[in-house]
């Protein structure tokens, strides 16, 4: 399994380098529109080439490529169907089956906050209690909730730079995202790499335009375009720090605080499947017990932890605005 080449030894930054962690790494596999269709897909019972195209909208071109990746990382195996000897199938790895959790985060933000007419209004059912299941995060330290304003955080041995070049196939689905999806407005966000990556720049304190740009490694373009963008979707609001001239600062809105997250459900996603031999690239302390943040997500009804075989999708065919 391979993950981008790290440098861990510029202490601060550095012209052509950008800082690299797990959620940078995590990003690199699945922050894209057309990979998180085809899993959203896969986890909604699709397993077949044409029923994935049919439900994603994807191009057979950009389908099939996708389906490659995520298969020479490790998140799928196509495999013959039982009792067939030419129909194949796609189904998830343990390793894709562990994005339970970033899936979970996605369902809750979008369920609190989805406005898109395109989503789709389906319901998850916790077959243990037979309730709708609204997914909570709970600290695994002390069982108590929290909120990302309750989260410290300090940077660990793990971050570290690397030279800012990246693939570039962002951008081409295009057709594909009038399709109707469960997830639609948080995998908008997810799916472009530079969105979640300003996102994190933000929380953890580069506020700043050339702040973030140092942080993400992005183009001043790219950067101006995806922080409009997420300034129109309410996650992000300018506040000025100097009037003459106008010089503006970024912060997290409530629905921004929300969707990180989705972002630490990433990150320790990353933290097992794309770790640096530093250690940690982020320690998280839950500030009411002080003692170290391990998310689990659990039933808003009974409690009990989430897992994926307690969890059943109730399609609604009509789509909510």
């Amino acid at each position: 399994m391979q993950s981008p080449q790290i440098s861990l030894a510029p202490e601060s930054y550095q012209p052509g380098f950008v800082k690299t962690c797990s959620i940078w790494r995590a990003l690199d596999v699945v922050g894209d529109k057309p990979i998180l269709l085809i899993l959203e897909s896969i986890w909604m019972g699709s397993s077949r080439f044409g029923k994935i195209g049919k439900t994603t909208g994807l191009l057979k071109a950009l389908l099939s490529s996708r389906l490659k990746r995520l298969i020479d990382k490790g998140l799928l195996v196509k495999r013959l169907r039982s009792g067939s000897t030419k129909s194949y199938e796609y189904a998830l790895t343990p390793q894709g089956g562990d994005l339970f959790g970033v899936v979970l985060m996605l369902y809750r933000w979008e369920r609190k906050w989805g406005t898109s007419k395109s989503r789709l209004h389906s319901l998850l059912q916790h077959n243990s209690c037979g309730a709708e299941f609204i997914p909570e995060t709970r600290c695994g330290s002390c069982c108590e909730s929290y909120s990302v304003k309750d989260i410290e955080w300090t940077e660990g041995p793990g971050t570290g730079w690397m030279p800012a070049a990246y693939n570039r196939r962002r951008n081409q689905a295009k057709g594909a995202f009038d399709q109707s999806s469960m997830l639609r407005g948080s995998i908008d966000i997810l799916g472009d790499r530079w969105a979640a990556l300003i996102m994190r720049a933000v929380f953890v304190g580069q506020r700043r335009f050339d702040e973030i740009l140092a942080e993400t490694g992005a183009a001043p373009n790219i950067l101006s375009t995806r922080i409009k963008k997420l300034a129109e979707l309410k996650v992000l609001r300018a506040k000025p720090y100097q009037e003459t001239p106008v010089r503006l600062e970024y912060h997290l809105t409530t629905r921004g605080m929300d969707y990180y997250e989705v972002i630490i459900s990433l990150m320790m996603w990353g933290d097992k499947y794309y770790p640096s031999e530093a250690g940690p690239p982020i320690y998280l302390t839950h500030n009411k017990c002080g003692l170290p943040l391990e998310p689990k997500i659990v039933c808003g009804n009974c409690e009990a932890e989430a897992t994926p075989r307690d969890i059943t999708i109730i399609p609604d065919a009509e789509t909510v605005s």
